[in-house]
C-alpha cells in the first residue's frame, strides 16, 4: 500500500473539519466552543492528523495559532473536499427535485443590475423554486470569493487574458461604452461631439480606477486633456440614470445597459467617440470544479442571453 493510501485510511473527515475550525477560530479553546466540545477532544483530532501525516500542522504562539506550510496545503485540500461533498448534496437534492436549488453567483454592480438580473428573472421563470444569492464588489474581491468557494462563479468583465492558473474564462460578448446623458440635456440634441467639450459638465462616474474609469482616462488623454472633474463619484447604476433623467449629469455606460436598464426615453446616447473603448464579458469559473447542475442551467442560460450581444459588433 502506498503512502498516500496509508494516510487516506487514517485521515477521518471529522478531524479535518477541526482543523479548519481552529485555523478560522485562532484558538483550540475557541474551536471546542464553536464545536460544542472539549479542548482535550480538539486537541486529540489535531495530534490523530499529525501523527497520520508525520508533519506539525500548527505552529502554536502567544497570540494564537497559525498553521504551517504543511497545514495550509492540508486546509486548501480540505476546502476542495467539503466543496464537493456540498456539491455532491446538491446534485442529490437536483435529482429528486430539478426545479429547485440554490446559487451563489459573483459579479460587478453594474453586471447585476443588468445583464445578472436578466439572467436571474428569466431562470427564475422557468424554475421558480432556485435561490440565488449575488454578491457583487469589484473584480479582486470577487476572484478571491470564488478561490475560497464562497460563490459557484462569477459574471465579470475581464480586461484581458486570465493570467491565475486557477481560473477558467468563458466569453460571452464584448461590451462597448457609450456617453450618455438625460433626453433632457443640452447634449441631447446634437448629432456630433467632441469629447473636449464635455469637459467642464457635471461627470457622475464610478471610481477612478474602476473600468469605466480608465476608459474616461484614456478618452480624454488621446484629446490631450486631463481627468474631468467629477461630480458624483458612485458605482451604483440605478443613482447615475436617476442623475441623468434631471438632464444636468453625464456619464458613461456599457452600451449593453440600454438593452437592460434604460428602456424609457429619459437617456440618451451622445455622439461621441470614444477610443478602445471595448471589454469582453464572460463567465469565471474555478478550474477542477465541478459546476453543480443549477449552476450548469445558469451557464446555458447566460450563453443563451449574450447571443445577440455576441454578434453586435
Amino acid at each position: 500500500m502506498q503512502l498516500s493510501d496509508r494516510i487516506g485510511n487514517r485521515m477521518k473527515l471529522q478531524d479535518l473539519h477541526v482543523l479548519m475550525t481552529v485555523v478560522q477560530a485562532g484558538s483550540m479553546g475557541k474551536a471546542a466552543q464553536i464545536l460544542n466540545t472539549t479542548q482535550p477532544n480538539v486537541s486529540r483530532s489535531i495530534g490523530e492528523l499529525e501523527q497520520a501525516l508525520g508533519v506539525r500542522l500548527l505552529d502554536r504562539h502567544r497570540q494564537g495559532i497559525e498553521p504551517t506550510n504543511y497545514g495550509r496545503a492540508l486546509l486548501d485540500c480540505g476546502a476542495a473536499v467539503f466543496d464537493d461533498l456540498r456539491q455532491g448534496v446538491k446534485n442529490i437534492a437536483f435529482l429528486s427535485d430539478p426545479t429547485a436549488g440554490e446559487l451563489r453567483i459573483g459579479t460587478t454592480t453594474f453586471l447585476a443590475a443588468s445583464f445578472v438580473s436578466t439572467l436571474v428573472d428569466r431562470l427564475s421563470r422557468r424554475y421558480p423554486r432556485i435561490v440565488f444569492h449575488l454578491v457583487t464588489g469589484y473584480t479582486e474581491t470577487l476572484h478571491r470569493e470564488l478561490a475560497e468557494r464562497n460563490v459557484d462563479l462569477l459574471i465579470i468583465r475581464g480586461s484581458g487574458p486570465i493570467a491565475d492558473p486557477r481560473y477558467d474564462f468563458e466569453f460571452l460578448f464584448d461590451d462597448s461604452y457609450v456617453v450618455a446623458a438625460g433626453a433632457q440635456s443640452q447634449w441631447a440634441r446634437r448629432r456630433r461631439i467632441e469629447i473636449a467639450e464635455l469637459v467642464n459638465e457635471l461627470w457622475v462616474l464610478p471610481p477612478p480606477d474602476s473600468v469605466i474609469g480608465s476608459i474616461v482616462m484614456d478618452a480624454f488623454r488621446a484629446g490631450g486633456l486631463d481627468y474631468p472633474r467629477v461630480s458624483v463619484v458612485t458605482d451604483c447604476p440605478h443613482m447615475r440614470i436617476s442623475l441623468l433623467a434631471t438632464g444636468r449629469f453625464v456619464t458613461i455606460f456599457p452600451a449593453s445597459a440600454f438593452r437592460f436598464l434604460t428602456e424609457s426615453s429619459e437617456i440618451k446616447v451622445l455622439p461621441v467617440e470614444l477610443p478602445r473603448a471595448r471589454r469582453p464579458n464572460g463567465i469565471v469559473t474555478l478550474k477542477n470544479r465541478a459546476l453543480s447542475p443549477v449552476a450548469k442551467l445558469f451557464v446555458n442560460c447566460a450563453r443563451e442571453v449574450a447571443k445577440p450581444l455576441a454578434k453586435r459588433k
